[in-house]
């Protein structure tokens, strides 16, 4: 256990400067295994990692114990534009927030038969930006959101056919929002408050169906996570700095796998991600999100497997013409300032343009021994743009998106 809490210790202290963003800023799936068919793991068993953290009810047909570790780099390639008539136009400027590290720990352990334990910690959700190098009229923004989540889980194998889990997610979030302001009499203030950190606590229940021996079904909930970010922005020039409520939202899954032949196993999930009633992002106004995945594994040989899939997802955040730039009619969450309908676009797309929508993905695992398994892969989120304008387009916020990433873990099976 002294290990597990310093893995856990080391993880918390890694995932403090990331910043990462996929469907939503969410991402796609957490072990490499799940990244390179696409984020798969409700409907198909992929790693221990993702019977935790994605689909519990895969985890009581875990067998003895189980070992991963591993980890992300992640390299967002994100650019900015902001365009008004009285400071012109910034062009697209490109954020210095470009290569992060994201940790990932999970071990499982069969205490018989029917039952399973597990205990994950992962970093699974964020995104921000940093233009504090760059055009004046991107205000200098510079945001930073992580959210890590510590699962312990527990599965439980009813019959052959049918498998049901829960586990509770502990959570952790950091957020740094900054940004100089008008303050309304031709200067700026300083809006930001630092680094604030929160805790919060969920939980997820999930089942696993095994109708025929070459295919099984999934489902899972995962429910929403409150968070509560304290002195974090002044919306006002003379107000105090203000908190930030931001809840990580409610998810549902199903999911199908399949295995026509031995060497081969393929895969389809569709995950729906509730952005519109969360704290924080409904003020915003993201989007739901449909997300498909879709991914197959082929066993080339005895020890190689050759992974891909696909992932797409719409943004959360979608393009608006003729937005009302002046009316202060929109309330954040706990600000005492009120926002119009242009100032939330903007925020959204300089400050979290979490917009990215197609992913391809490519991976591999190599058994080297029958205990020790490499695992590895790539995901390439292709380039979104998205640009909202009011009065006829002379104010315009914009974003561009594009991502890589390098997955690895190292798995002991014992």
């Amino acid at each position: 256990m002294r290990k597990v809490a310093g893995s856990v210790a080391l993880i918390t202290t890694v995932i403090s400067t990331a910043a990462f963003a996929t469907n939503g800023d969410n991402m796609i799936g957490v072990s490499p295994a799940s990244r390179a068919m696409g984020g798969l793991g409700t409907g198909i068993c992929l790693e221990p990692t993702d019977s935790i953290f994605r689909n519990p009810g895969w985890l009581a047909r875990q067998k003895g114990f189980n070992l991963s570790f591993g980890g992300i780099l992640f390299m967002p390639h994100v650019k900015g534009r902001s365009k008004d008539p009285t400071n012109g136009d910034s062009g697209y400027q490109t954020s210095d927030a470009d290569t992060f590290t994201i940790p990932e720990i999970a071990i499982t352990n069969q205490i018989n038969d029917r039952v399973v334990i597990g205990l994950g910690a992962y970093g699974v959700s964020g995104m921000g930006v940093d233009y504090r190098d760059k055009d004046q009229r991107l205000a200098k923004m510079h945001t930073s959101l992580q959210f890590m989540r510590i699962v312990p889980a527990i599965g439980y194998k009813v019959n052959e056919k049918l498998a049901i889990g829960g586990a509770l997610h502990l959570a952790w979030g950091a957020l740094d929002l900054g940004a100089f302001m008008p303050d309304g009499s031709g200067g700026q203030y300083n809006a930001g408050g630092g680094l604030s950190q929160s805790y919060g606590i969920g939980a997820s229940i999930g089942v696993n169906f095994k109708p025929l021996d070459n295919v099984c079904l999934g489902a899972y909930y995962q429910s929403p996570v409150k968070m509560k970010y304290k002195n974090v922005f002044k919306s006002r020039p003379d107000s105090d700095l203000e908190d930030l409520k931001l809840e990580q939202p409610q998810e549902i899954s199903v999911g199908v796998g399949f295995r026509p032949i031995p060497e081969l196993k393929f895969g389809f999930d569709v995950r729906w991600i509730n952005w519109s009633d969360a704290d924080g992002y409904k003020q915003f106004k993201w989007k739901d999100q449909w997300v498909f995945a879709v991914g197959g594994e082929y066993k080339a040989t005895p020890r190689l497997a050759l992974r891909a899939g696909y992932n797409y997802a719409k943004s959360p955040i979608r393009e608006k013409n003729n937005l009302d730039p002046i009316t202060p009619k929109n309330s954040i969450p706990d600000f005492s300032a009120r926002f119009s309908d242009y100032q939330i676009e903007w925020f959204n797309l300089i400050g979290f343009p979490a917009i990215t929508e197609h992913h391809i993905t490519l991976g591999f695992g190599y058994q080297f021994t029958e205990s020790f398994t490499l695992n590895a892969s790539y995901v390439h989120a292709f380039e979104k743009k998205v640009e909202s304008t009011a009065m006829g387009g002379a104010i315009l916020a914009g974003a561009k998106n594009s991502q890589d990433s390098i997955g690895v873990s190292l798995d002991w099976h014992f």
